[in-house]
């Protein structure tokens, strides 16, 4: 028999623990209260011929109280409760309490590895966590019903963020609408930010905002470089008029101001790029920032938003300087170049741009690729009009809107309010492939997700715009009244909030036999379960006026955790619980044999299903060498799939001065294959988790799923 914990793990029967139970008990009644041996035997051979094969450690207390009151030894029975109480005092004190030593003391693979792009050893990110741990404590006593802080601590669902969770005020992502708080002024700190006039200064304050930003909310946020456009204009007016006061020519006046425009746009960018990454947010990192690239966003100031995004290219290939003064590759920010007519044909008029594109994700994994032409395809507003518009930091997409006090569309300015999500491998395994039965678990843990989004919306929904001016008072997401709530954004698809799914593989897998990348029953099971998310979302947002969407998770951690809570539940089942991981999203699995262009055409089917977010990639040699490989996919990605990347290698090894791909052993430990160094403080590896460079290392779940992902590209004309 297995006992299946309030954590959700699974150990042995042990029936000396309930003597020991019931014996502690018996210490603290008189003698006419106690309970004999004979009579605790009696009880645990009642438990025993229960002959389940596993059974909750709630259900058996439950049944020792009601043996207890049988024999009628009621205040013995009393005693038992009581202990039973001040046991789960203690254990939730316990665990509040060792996971702040653990953190403290560094020893934890847990809180070493939370994060790819957060450091546990330094005092900022400590600080951090130790906030979240708090929160979180808080989470689970106070503000979660107890089935879904069980279903969470068992691995069936996830709530996201419980570590911010405890504030009512904080969201998930975000579009900053820099535009509003640039051309209109905004307030940081209660200091006045005007309107700039030059490019640089607006780079500067753009950076303020995204600091100040960021360290109002959680999870990703993102800028579009076409907000920074104007200033490009103003730059070049401005030194225009100072040549001309010195009585120059016009044409060399134009000359001279081009120059010096063009070198106040490299400056600008360089200064924006050191200040993403040298500012610490008040979550322990620097911000996660994705900055969009979008020529169709503006067709007044097109040709200056081309050389931004020229320079930003240019800046990125070249990479920053560690502390070595060796050129690597950062995490932040990550850059979206959307693919549109202007540039993805080479007699396009900004067909140098994708090439430059090309040689960047080539050498540093960035940009990543957003179809112009798939997205106008699927994003479709109540006017019948398809829209582009970039990602809230990694994956989370919008949904269509329409502003009704404009009649235009809207995405700057909007956010979402959190994610739940559910894991698809857990519902097929408790199943026990009854498909009947599966369907029937799927609604039931489908609800419990939506009660958990329900308890993330009524949180913030207590929220007003003085707990964050810069957000819902100075033109971030609004430009709301002090005091004013901010209840009206959570409603009537302003803002989103994401119902998640995990593990899509493994569930078809175990139900059907076969890989939802088949073409055939898997496949065809696999768009059944992606549709039943999508029908319940649609269900809940027609009740309740709230943009739930479904959204492809990252789990960055949580793939080793789900991982470990299904072989606790349901043993080691090949194929399907074998591994330290379970695959993200819809993905096809890092081990499938399958080529590039294949895996992005079949995910795509699966990508549409996805409307709140999703990403696909493709594994890939260096190919620095061979650009021509990497247009043919970025081609490919315009005509096929909205939203892709493709994983490079860009690694780098302070010892030995290695500049090639850092390894992983069958230890699952980063080795140079040039010197065998293995010291973590002087390996420089950035590799793709979940949809953003992480440069910190990883869980052992996802370093062995690093470790065997596959390649989908051949390299042929580089060997």
């Amino acid at each position: 028999m297995k006992i299946i914990k309030r954590d959700g793990t699974i150990v042995d029967y042990n029936p000396e623990k309930i003597r020991v139970a019931i014996q502690k008990a018996n210490n603290e009644v008189v003698k006419k209260e106690k309970v004999s041996k004979d009579q605790i035997e009696e009880i645990i051979k009642y438990i025993e011929e229960l002959n389940k094969q596993r059974i909750l450690v709630e259900d058996i207390q439950d049944i020792i109280e009601e043996k207890l009151m049988a024999f009628g030894k009621y205040q013995l029975a009393k005693k038992y409760i009581t202990y039973r109480y001040t046991r789960e005092l203690v254990r939730k004190a316990n665990t509040t309490d060792q996971s702040i030593k653990e953190l403290i003391d560094g020893e934890s693979e847990y809180w070493n590895n939370e994060n790819s792009n957060k450091n546990a050893k330094v005092v900022t990110t400590q600080r951090d966590y130790l906030a979240g741990i708090t929160s979180t404590d808080i989470t689970r006593r106070f503000l979660l019903a107890d089935d879904i802080v069980k279903a969470h601590d068992a691995g069936i669902i996830h709530f996201h963020d419980a570590d911010y969770f405890a504030q009512n005020a904080l969201h998930n992502c975000e579009l900053i609408n820099l535009e509003d708080m640039l051309q209109n002024g905004t307030i940081i700190n209660g200091v006045m930010i005007e309107k700039p006039h030059r490019f640089i200064t607006a780079a500067t304050i753009a950076t303020q905002i995204i600091l100040a930003v960021t360290s109002s909310s959680y999870g990703g946020a993102t800028i579009t470089l076409s907000h920074l456009a104007p200033f490009v204009r103003a730059s070049y007016d401005k030194y225009v008029k100072k040549y001309e006061e010195r009585g120059i020519d016009e044409k060399t006046c134009k000359k001279y101001a081009m120059q010096d425009t063009k070198k106040e746009i490299e400056d600008g960018v360089q200064t924006f790029n050191y200040q993403v990454n040298s500012m610490t947010n008040t979550n322990g990192q620097a911000p996660f920032l994705s900055v969009c690239m979008y020529l169709g966003e503006t067709e007044e100031y097109k040709e200056e938003l081309a050389m931004i995004i020229e320079e930003f290219l240019n800046q990125r290939i070249q990479g920053f300087k560690n502390e070595k003064g060796v050129w690597i590759t950062p995490a932040f920010p990550k850059l979206l170049y959307v693919l549109e007519e202007d540039n993805i044909k080479e007699d396009g008029k900004y067909w140098y741009l994708t090439e430059l594109a090309a040689k960047c994700t080539a050498k540093r994994l960035v940009p990543d690729y957003i179809s112009e032409k798939k997205m106008l395809e699927l994003k479709i507003d109540k006017n019948g009009n398809g829209n582009c518009y970039p990602c809230m930091g990694c994956r989370s997409f919008l949904t269509p809107y329409v502003d009704p006090k404009t009649n235009k569309p809207k995405y700057y300015g909007r956010f979402n309010q959190g994610v739940v999500t559910i894991n698809l491998v857990d519902v097929a395994l408790s199943s026990s492939k009854d498909m009947d039965l599966f369907w029937k678990i799927y609604e039931e843990r489908l609800e419990l997700c939506h009660r958990a989004l329900k308890a993330r919306h009524e949180r913030l929904s207590k929220a007003t715009s003085d707990v964050a001016p810069i957000l819902w008072q100075h033109g971030a997401l609004a430009r709301l009244e002090k005091g004013e709530s901010i209840h009206e954004l959570l409603h009537g698809g302003y803002s989103t909030i994401s119902l998640g799914y995990a593990g899509l593989y493994e569930c078809v897998k175990y139900m059907t036999g076969h890989s939802h990348t088949d073409n055939g029953i898997g496949k065809e099971f696999g768009l059944k379960v992606m549709q039943k998310l999508n029908d319940k979302c649609k269900e809940w947002k027609q009740n309740e006026n709230m943009d739930y969407s479904v959204y492809g998770t990252p789990i960055e951690s949580t793939t080793y955790k789900f991982a470990k809570c299904l072989k606790e539940r349901f043993g080691v089942i090949e194929g399907i619980t074998d591994r330290d991981y379970i695959t993200n999203s819809y993905h096809v699995p890092v081990f499938e044999e399958i080529d590039a262009f294949s895996k992005l055409k079949l995910e795509s089917e699966f990508q549409e299903l996805s409307p709140g977010g999703a990403i696909s990639y493709i594994e890939t040699p260096n190919l620095q060498n061979n650009i021509d490989a990497v247009l043919q996919v970025i081609r490919f990605i315009y005509d096929n799939i909205m939203y892709a990347e493709l994983n490079t290698k860009s690694d780098y090894c302070q010892k030995c001065g290695y500049d090639g791909e850092i390894l992983i052993d069958d230890n699952l430990e980063w080795y140079c294959p040039n010197c065998g160094n293995r010291d973590h403080d002087t390996l420089n590896v950035a590799r793709r988790t979940c949809g953003y460079i992480g440069s910190n290392f990883w869980n052992r779940g996802r370093t062995q799923e690093i470790k065997e992902r596959v390649l989908h590209i051949d390299n042929k004309d580089d060997e």
